[in-house]
């Protein structure tokens, strides 16, 4: 089964939803694998890999979420039976995690700066913010990259992969990056990341202040409408 759109196929982009639904839900190490895979085309992996993770995390999946994963799952050539066993829920869980507020966390850093001066060169980036997430037991926070992408979605996976491996360059170890697409409807988790959320850099606000270090200057806001 191959119905490919440009560069993308259904079933990659029915994965990527799939591991975008994910976040906060999964292990973030799990989660960036996973993802890490999608962007490479590692298919076989993933056909088993990502339905035995739900089963083993014990992380239920929505009607659609599962009408999703089997999209992927069958397409690549794996067991429906493995899909069949992942658990079930109604709607997506509340996030079981917290967000900095804006301006309360470490703030920007060089890190940021360097998404702030790749994303007007990197196709299909409408906008880049990043929320600080508050870590468990009082650990260092953790940095969420929420991208806003342009087009069909069909290149979501790997500008995914892409960034995660820019992040990985700077030494994050669990890298936490979010493409939404224009169809992507952001869940509980997304919708509090964005509601903490600064802009780094968006493609039709201008020039955005330049940042201090204590992060003033960045501003704040939904992701609606790439705006």
């Amino acid at each position: 089964m191959d119905t490919r759109t440009g560069s993308g196929t259904e079933a990659e982009r029915a994965c990527h939803d799939v591991l975008l639904a994910m976040a906060g839900r999964l292990p973030d190490r799990l989660l960036w694998r996973l993802r890490d895979w999608l962007s490479c085309g590692a298919h076989v992996a993933l056909r088993t890999a990502l339905p035995r993770a739900l089963l083993r995390h014990r992380v239920g999946v929505t009607e659609d979420e599962r009408a999703r994963l089997s999209t992927a799952v069958l397409a690549w050539g794996g067991p429906a039976r493995l899909v069949d066993a992942v658990l079930h829920v109604d709607a997506p869980p509340a996030p079981a995690v917290a967000f900095a507020e804006p301006g309360a966390g470490p703030g920007w850093d060089d890190t940021d700066l360097v998404l702030r001066a790749v994303a007007p060169v990197t196709e299909g980036v409408a906008a880049i913010r990043r929320a600080w997430r508050v870590g468990p037991a009082g650990g260092p926070p953790v940095r969420v990259v929420l991208v806003a992408a342009e087009g069909t979605g069909a290149r979501d996976a790997a500008l995914t992969g892409a960034l995660q491996r820019a992040l990985r360059a700077r030494g994050e170890a669990d890298p936490c990056v979010e493409v939404l697409g224009p169809s992507a409807a952001p869940t509980p988790y997304h919708r509090d990341a964005l509601a903490a959320a600064e802009v780094l850099w968006r493609r039709d606000a201008g020039r955005v202040p330049s940042p201090t270090r204590a992060g003033v200057g960045a501003s704040t806001g939904e992701l609606v409408g790439h705006g």
